[in-house]
């Protein structure tokens, strides 16, 4: 078989992939908190067919070999964690990171998921939580009867009580800092966990230790850059074209070779 083929194949796999990657981005361009994501590739193995360097006589050497690729192969997705734009809502509990760091989440069977979504509600208990109804860490009770809750940016949450003129501190929201974000386990839902790939996190008041600080009343929009995604679209399809239009001449040129 005309290894074009198979070369032309991987390289229609490869874009089909780097496809599903621009269409979940445009996907999850009004997502609060979305990362951006692309994939990566690499050339597959090549065969030599002519040795560079080897011997064309007994004084001289092959300046070139002769090596044809086997195609191409993806290997790794790339996140981008630039900071999204900060969009004012108005409301008490939507909290923005203004920086590096991300916000702790407990989940159902214990362990901790971490999340730049900021858009959290109220239980019926009174804690902060997030649209799913985790917990967001460490836990912060807010009290029926609270006229407002202050969020300063260093994470410190307040509240004015009814007969006090001094706000009440309830606590302090705290985030967490990876020395390598790439590498967290996406998990859906706008959360991450840690892997050996991420390290372990460094959990700090909000400001300190290269983390950023809070704004209350603003989310976090996706990092998604629409007009670069639909470039990236644009580039992938005639990518993709191209190498089924190698396949097509590969096929002609066989039964050519046939009717010889």
């Amino acid at each position: 078989m005309m290894r074009s083929l198979w070369i032309s194949k991987s390289g229609m796999d490869a874009q089909q992939i780097q496809l599903d990657h621009v269409s979940h981005n445009l996907a999850n361009s009004s997502t609060y908190g979305y990362k951006a994501s692309h994939a990566i590739f690499e050339d597959l193995m090549y065969q030599n067919l002519r040795q560079v360097g080897s011997n064309s006589s007994e004084q001289t050497q092959l300046p070139t070999g002769l090596q044809v690729g086997l195609g191409v192969k993806p290997v790794a997705t790339a996140r981008q964690f630039t900071q999204g734009t900060l969009q004012q809502t108005g409301n008490t509990l939507d909290v923005a990171i203004n920086g590096d760091g991300f916000f702790q989440i407990q989940m159902p069977d214990g362990t901790t998921a971490y999340t730049r979504d900021g858009s959290f509600k109220l239980s019926s208990q009174g804690q902060i939580v997030t649209n799913e109804g985790y917990t967001v860490q460490p836990g912060i009770t807010i009290p029926q009867n609270a006229v407002t809750v202050s969020i300063g940016g260093d994470g410190t949450v307040t509240a004015m009580l009814p007969g006090q003129t001094t706000p009440a501190n309830l606590g302090q929201m705290q985030v967490a800092h990876f020395i390598n974000p790439a590498g967290l386990d996406p998990r859906g839902g706008n959360l991450f966990t840690e892997s050996e790939a991420s390290g372990t996190p460094t959990v700090t008041n909000p400001g300190l230790d290269a983390t950023g600080t809070l704004s209350q009343g603003f989310v976090e929009a996706s990092n998604v850059n629409v007009v670069e995604e639909l470039i990236m679209m644009i580039q992938t399809q005639r990518a993709y074209e191209l190498n089924s239009k190698a396949i097509q001449t590969s096929d002609q040129m066989l039964q050519r070779l046939g009717q010889l």
